[in-house]
């Protein structure tokens, strides 16, 4: 598989030590919800990573509808609700051009090939991880970090992804150690558990009170 092309253009990006670790946990949030901050706090923790970047995408190319609200207002409620010293609001998708999470790990490991960066996902997810543009091209580049997620347990564990990669997993208790660890590697999270979901909140703001 080629590797992702990845625009000449440049964006700024938040200033990190080189050696520091980074997780970086994309999506549309349309809208935030507190699972995804839940799936944030544990990944900051388990993995005592040194930043969180939130990566607000301009869309998702697997769903048909665009987002609710434009870029500049959901990263605006990312900041708002998503408030942490150690966490920083990106949205260099739409500046780059680029539409696919490969060619935005592949851009970022270019521009800072001394920082520890770890893929950060939702267990719920996981399981059609396989249907994203040059998902094992993620998976080999950087290490994935799955969080745990109401109902999502089992479909995570037993998705294409994790038994293309299930001789690269690390034990929950070695989740520290995953940006440290040559990709691929992976590991499955556990921790609190929020039942909320971005399609469920969007679902009640368009039943007729």
């Amino acid at each position: 598989m080629l590797p992702p092309r990845y625009p000449p253009r440049r964006v700024a990006l938040p200033c990190v030590g080189p050696g520091q670790s980074v997780g970086l946990y994309g999506g549309s949030f349309d809208p935030i919800h507190d699972g995804h901050l839940l799936v944030a706090e544990r990944a900051f923790a388990a993995l005592q990573l040194d930043w969180v970047w939130w990566l607000v995408t301009p869309g998702n190319p697997l769903k048909a509808h665009e987002p609710s609200n434009d870029l500049a207002a959901r990263m605006e409620a990312v900041r708002q609700q998503g408030r942490h010293p150690r966490r920083k609001v990106l949205g260099i998708e739409e500046p780059l051009g680029v539409r696919y999470s490969a060619d935005t790990v592949a851009y970022l490991r270019a521009m800072r090939p001394d920082v520890r960066f770890v893929w950060v996902m939702g267990a719920d997810n996981v399981a059609s991880f396989h249907r994203w543009n040059a998902w094992r091209t993620i998976a080999e580049q950087v290490p994935i970090a799955v969080i745990d997620r109401p109902g999502s347990r089992h479909a995570s564990l037993s998705s294409p992804f994790a038994q293309t990669y299930r001789d690269r997993r690390l034990d929950s208790a070695d989740a520290a150690l995953l940006s440290r660890t040559r990709a691929p590697a992976w590991s499955f999270v556990r921790g609190p558990l929020s039942p909320l979901s971005s399609s469920a909140l969007r679902a009640q703001r368009t039943v007729p009170s």
